[in-house]
Protein backbone atom coordinates (compact mmCIF):
# COMPACT_ATOMS: atom_id res chain seq x y z
CA UNK A 1 0.00 0.00 0.00
CA UNK A 2 1.53 3.43 -0.94
CA UNK A 3 2.05 5.80 1.78
CA UNK A 4 1.21 8.55 -0.35
CA UNK A 5 -2.88 8.99 -2.31
CA UNK A 6 -2.89 9.03 -5.70
CA UNK A 7 -4.93 11.05 -7.51
CA UNK A 8 -7.47 8.17 -7.92
CA UNK A 9 -7.70 7.89 -4.62
CA UNK A 10 -8.45 11.73 -3.88
CA UNK A 11 -10.83 11.34 -6.39
CA UNK A 12 -12.63 8.21 -4.94
CA UNK A 13 -13.03 10.48 -1.50
CA UNK A 14 -14.42 13.71 -3.50
CA UNK A 15 -16.86 11.30 -5.01
CA UNK A 16 -17.93 9.35 -1.70
CA UNK A 17 -17.81 13.21 0.02
CA UNK A 18 -20.31 14.48 -3.23
CA UNK A 19 -22.23 11.33 -2.49
CA UNK A 20 -23.26 11.94 0.48
CA UNK A 21 -23.86 15.31 0.22
CA UNK A 22 -26.16 15.02 -2.35
CA UNK A 23 -28.34 11.82 -0.50
CA UNK A 24 -28.21 13.56 2.94
CA UNK A 25 -29.96 16.59 0.53
CA UNK A 26 -32.49 14.39 -0.90
CA UNK A 27 -32.99 12.62 2.41
CA UNK A 28 -33.63 16.05 4.15
CA UNK A 29 -35.88 17.71 1.14
CA UNK A 30 -38.35 14.11 1.40
CA UNK A 31 -38.83 14.31 4.92
CA UNK A 32 -39.33 18.68 4.89
CA UNK A 33 -41.78 17.79 1.95
CA UNK A 34 -43.18 14.72 4.78
CA UNK A 35 -43.48 17.08 7.53
CA UNK A 36 -45.40 19.50 5.04
CA UNK A 37 -48.07 16.35 4.00
CA UNK A 38 -46.58 16.78 0.52
CA UNK A 39 -44.51 13.33 0.64
CA UNK A 40 -45.74 10.10 1.59
CA UNK A 41 -43.56 9.27 5.04
CA UNK A 42 -44.85 6.65 7.94
CA UNK A 43 -45.54 8.32 11.16
CA UNK A 44 -42.50 7.33 12.77
CA UNK A 45 -40.40 9.29 10.31
CA UNK A 46 -39.48 12.01 12.69
CA UNK A 47 -38.87 9.91 15.20
CA UNK A 48 -36.45 7.52 13.06
CA UNK A 49 -34.39 10.50 11.58
CA UNK A 50 -33.49 11.57 15.00
CA UNK A 51 -32.57 7.76 16.37
CA UNK A 52 -30.40 7.14 13.39
CA UNK A 53 -27.77 9.62 14.04
CA UNK A 54 -25.84 8.97 17.11
CA UNK A 55 -25.36 5.23 16.11
CA UNK A 56 -23.90 6.12 12.91
CA UNK A 57 -21.82 9.33 13.68
CA UNK A 58 -20.51 7.39 16.64
CA UNK A 59 -19.55 4.56 14.37
CA UNK A 60 -18.53 6.95 11.94
CA UNK A 61 -15.90 8.30 14.75
CA UNK A 62 -14.44 4.66 16.06
CA UNK A 63 -14.16 3.96 12.10
CA UNK A 64 -11.75 7.01 12.02
CA UNK A 65 -9.72 6.23 15.26
CA UNK A 66 -9.23 2.60 14.41
CA UNK A 67 -7.56 3.54 10.90
CA UNK A 68 -5.76 6.95 12.58
CA UNK A 69 -4.56 4.42 14.88
CA UNK A 70 -3.46 1.83 12.53
CA UNK A 71 -1.54 4.61 10.64
CA UNK A 72 -3.87 5.18 7.40
CA UNK A 73 -3.32 8.36 5.37
CA UNK A 74 -5.67 10.76 5.66
CA UNK A 75 -7.89 9.97 2.58
CA UNK A 76 -8.39 6.47 4.24
CA UNK A 77 -9.62 7.88 7.28
CA UNK A 78 -11.76 9.94 5.84
CA UNK A 79 -13.65 7.30 3.43
CA UNK A 80 -14.30 4.85 7.06
CA UNK A 81 -15.79 7.60 8.45
CA UNK A 82 -17.76 8.69 5.87
CA UNK A 83 -18.91 4.79 5.09
CA UNK A 84 -21.32 4.42 7.55
CA UNK A 85 -23.08 7.88 7.10
CA UNK A 86 -22.91 7.03 2.90
CA UNK A 87 -24.93 3.68 4.32
CA UNK A 88 -27.52 5.15 6.22
CA UNK A 89 -28.20 8.15 3.79
CA UNK A 90 -28.23 5.71 0.66
CA UNK A 91 -30.69 3.37 2.63
CA UNK A 92 -32.91 6.45 3.53
CA UNK A 93 -32.81 7.96 0.00
CA UNK A 94 -33.79 4.83 -1.47
CA UNK A 95 -36.90 4.04 0.86
CA UNK A 96 -38.03 7.43 0.53
CA UNK A 97 -37.84 8.07 -2.62
CA UNK A 98 -39.84 4.98 -3.19
CA UNK A 99 -42.67 5.98 -1.37
CA UNK A 100 -43.18 9.38 -3.72
CA UNK A 101 -44.80 12.35 -3.24
CA UNK A 102 -48.45 12.35 -1.93
CA UNK A 103 -51.38 13.91 -4.13
CA UNK A 104 -54.62 13.39 -1.77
Amino acid sequence: MPRTATPLDLWNTTLQMTYLALETQSVMTMRILGMAGLWNVTKSENARMMDEKSPALMESAMNAVTATMNGARPDQILNTAIRPLRAKTRSNSNRLSKRGPKFN
